[in-house]
C-alpha cells in the first residue's frame, strides 16, 4: 500500500499513506506503526511528523482538502454571471469526478468527519479547513444571483454529499450516476435555488 509521490514531501507521504488506510481500514486501523508500515518507512518516521494522534489526524485532514481541492478543479466551474445550467455543467463534472476518480477519498472523509464529532479538537480543525470550499461555493452562488447564498450552500452541499455518500459508502454503491444525470440533478436543484 505504500503511497510514493516522486515530489512529495515525507510529511505528504505519511497524509497520503494515512488516508489510504483511512479509507482500507478504517480509524481503527490507522496508527503511527501502521502508517510506518503501509509507507515503507523506518520504524518511528511517522511519529517524527506527526507526533500525536491528533497531530496525525489535522495532518490527514489538511491533506484531503489539498487532494480534494484539486480532484474538485472549482476552477472549471464558471464565474460571474452563470446561470443555473452553466454552473450546473461545472459541479456535475466535480462530482463525478469525486464517484468515479476519488471514492478513497470520500471515503477517508467520512472517517474523519466520524472521528471529527468525538473529538472537538479534530472539530475546530476539520470546520476550519472545510470553510474554503464553503466560501468559495458561496462566492458562485453570489455571483449568480443567489438571494440567500449561506442557506443555498448549505443545500448543495447537503445535496452533493449526500448524492456521494450513498454511491461511494450507502445503498447505491453498485449504481454510480453517469455525469449527465448529476447535471440534470444538480440543474433542477440550481434552478429552483436560483430561481431562473
Amino acid at each position: 500500500m505504500s503511497v510514493r509521490t516522486p515530489s512529495a514531501s515525507r510529511a505528504d507521504r505519511v497524509a497520503d499513506t494515512a488516508l489510504a488506510l483511512l479509507a482500507e481500514r478504517g480509524m481503527r486501523g490507522l496508527t503511527h506503526r501502521a502508517v510506518d508500515e503501509a509507507a515503507g518507512l523506518p520504524p518511528g518516521s511517522t511519529s517524527n511528523v506527526a507526533r500525536t494522534r491528533q497531530a496525525l489526524l489535522e495532518l490527514a485532514v489538511r491533506r484531503h482538502a489539498e487532494r480534494e481541492a484539486q480532484l474538485l478543479e472549482l476552477t472549471e466551474v464558471p464565474g460571474p454571471g452563470a446561470g443555473p445550467d452553466a454552473l450546473a455543467d461545472g459541479l456535475a463534472l466535480a462530482v463525478h469526478r469525486c464517484l468515479t476518480q476519488g471514492r478513497e477519498l470520500l471515503i477517508a472523509r467520512y472517517e474523519l468527519a466520524l472521528e471529527a464529532t468525538r473529538r472537538p479538537e479534530l472539530r475546530a480543525f476539520y470546520d476550519r479547513t472545510g470553510a474554503v470550499f464553503k466560501e468559495q461555493l458561496a462566492a458562485m452562488l453570489t455571483d449568480a444571483g443567489s438571494p440567500d447564498p449561506a442557506r443555498h450552500v448549505l443545500s448543495l452541499v447537503a445535496w452533493a454529499d449526500g448524492l456521494m455518500f450513498s454511491c461511494a459508502a450507502g445503498s447505491f454503491s453498485a449504481e454510480v450516476p453517469g455525469l449527465e444525470d448529476i447535471r440534470a440533478g444538480l440543474r433542477e436543484l440550481l434552478t429552483g435555488l436560483l430561481g431562473r
